[in-house]
């Protein structure tokens, strides 16, 4: 049995998981990432908000991101992005970054 989500219903979904800490936009860019790469990969994702909270994490900036990976701390946003793009996901969006775990 299947479900189809708006858009906003998701979003309104992730930022409901008391364990998560996803901003308004934050979680309407995740969901609108997964929606382009359903659309891309011709495939449908399962949406369940604890697998999204374990495999995307929220952050401010890419400063922010860095502070947590030793290897890139001190590094410019350009090269964050690069580092970031060569072991996962990222997601732009005005407010902040999420970065898929890697």
């Amino acid at each position: 049995m299947k479900m189809t989500l708006t858009t906003d219903h998701a979003a309104d979904m992730l930022r409901a998981d008391e364990y998560a800490n996803w901003s308004n936009r934050g979680a309407r860019a995740l969901v609108e990432y997964l929606e382009e790469l359903e659309c891309d990969c011709d495939m449908d994702i399962d949406f369940c908000v604890v697998s999204l909270r374990c495999d995307y994490s929220e952050y401010k900036t890419l400063q922010e991101f860095a502070q947590d990976y030793s290897e890139i701390e001190g590094a410019d946003d350009d090269e964050i992005r690069a580092y970031i793009r060569d072991n996962g996901a990222l997601i732009e969006f005005d407010g902040g970054i999420i970065v898929s775990t890697f």
